[in-house]
């Protein structure tokens, strides 16, 4: 019996899991989303020979990592490492401030998991991707 309750109850969290992002506007725009959107799109520049070369990669929870830091000369290291915490730091926002322009701050976190699986399924072949399995190219 308690089995049962327990996968019940697991149903209903998974279900409401999916009511919150399918009510969520996920193209909400608001000068802050644009902004941070802004930023990342100018930011891209610097980091798509890094996707390329598998340096990094998308992470399952909707950011990016250092993959393999030999991928990238030592003296480049400390300026990707500063890339890459810039870019994970507007994602966090990114993701906060639409939940809040939809009204429900408390849902940035199945925002951000929604984001992940975009950012994943659009990621470019050759590109690495992070899975429940590890880290996979695509």
């Amino acid at each position: 019996m308690r089995k049962i309750l327990f996968s019940v109850m697991l149903l209903v969290v998974m279900l409401a899991n999916q009511v919150v992002v399918a009510a969520a506007d996920l193209e909400v725009n608001t000068p802050a989303i644009s902004a941070i959107k802004g930023s990342m799109q100018a930011r891209h520049a610097q980091l798509a020979s890094h996707y390329a070369s598998g340096a990094i990669g998308l992470t399952k929870d909707g950011l990016i990592a250092v993959r393999d830091a030999n991928a990238v000369p030592l003296k480049e290291r400390a300026g990707l490492n500063g890339v890459v915490a810039a870019e994970n730091a507007d994602r966090a926002k990114l993701y906060q401030e639409i939940a809040t322009a939809n009204g429900h701050p408390e849902w940035q976190a199945e925002i951000q998991n929604t984001f992940a699986s975009r950012w994943i399924d659009k990621a470019q072949g050759g590109w690495w991707v992070q899975g429940a399995g590890g880290w996979a190219k695509k």
